[in-house]
């Protein structure tokens, strides 16, 4: 497995694969990776002939009260794992590689209507870091699809519009969110739960599957079966739910009686962690 720190490094890697008539595959990541990580890249492996995987965390889409220099960094132990899937390369470039220009940086900003709601609400400026800093990570490696998990939904979404927006060569691939024998989906910040929270955390899974099996059984009052779930989760030991909605799963608009395929997600606080979810609900 190469290890390229560079633009330069990463696109000549790329030009001569493309040479040799290969496909690419990428998955970006900010690195302390987990089984749902490697998922990803069991994907990309088994939809093209040479994987990338990125290991960068990216400055842009920190905001001012959440610690960029505290979020864990486990490059070695990282690296350990992406030879294991037999990765080809991992791109790790730094913050000034990344960003030659500093703050003088263009930004790639997707429309409001997707990126001021749900996580860009609490978090502004948040998907302008994500939007930009995939953009150029496309740029720089070039490849043919990219994978992304589909726990953070409102991102993949987001990317998706940018893709086509900008008609961007890439194609994207939402993989499935990896969840443990107690249905918790995967995420670094588990690591951070009590094994008490641990016992409460699989009941968000619980009170979305109810809203999915209501749905499909013809409810269509969404708003009702919102509040119900967040008042379930509530009475299961949530300390607080920032968000249960069902949108349609492209637009991530307030469903329409006619929409066929929506998503329901949540995001809420266990202690000081906290927790995303979401489920895909077809009809």
């Amino acid at each position: 497995m190469d290890v390229l720190e560079s633009v330069d490094a990463v696109r000549s890697k790329v030009q001569k694969w493309r040479k040799a008539g290969l496909t690419i595959g990428f998955v970006p990541t900010m690195g302390n990776l987990h089984a749902g990580h490697l998922s990803l890249v069991e994907q990309a492996r088994q939809k093209s002939d040479r994987v990338i995987v990125s290991i960068f965390v990216n400055p842009l889409q920190f905001g001012p009260d959440e610690d960029f220099d505290r979020y864990p960094r486990t490059f070695e132990a990282d690296k350990t794992l992406l030879q294991q899937y037999q990765v080809d390369a991992v791109f790790c470039p730094s913050v000034d590689e990344m960003y030659p220009n500093g703050q003088a940086q263009t930004l790639v900003t997707a429309p409001t209507k997707m990126t001021g709601i749900l996580e860009g609400e609490k978090r502004p400026g948040h998907f302008d870091g994500v939007t930009t800093v995939v953009a150029k990570l496309f740029n720089m490696v070039q490849p043919d699809m990219a994978v992304f998990g589909q726990k953070d939904f409102q991102q993949f979404a987001v990317l998706q519009q940018m893709v086509e927006d900008l008609a961007l060569p890439v194609t994207l691939v939402r993989a499935s969110i990896v969840r443990d024998e107690t249905g918790l989906a995967l995420s670094s910040r588990n690591q951070y739960l009590t094994q008490s929270q641990r016992l409460v955390a699989p009941k968000l899974f619980v009170a979305l599957r109810s809203i999915e099996l209501a749905i499909q059984s013809g409810n269509r009052n969404y708003e009702s079966l919102c509040r119900a779930a967040i008042q379930q989760v509530m009475s299961d030991g949530f300390d607080s739910v920032d968000y249960i909605q069902i949108l349609n799963a492209v637009s991530l608009e307030i469903p329409q009686e006619d929409d066929r395929t929506l998503v329901v997600v949540a995001a809420v606080k266990l202690g000081n962690t906290r927790l995303l979810d979401n489920i895909l609900v077809v009809m």
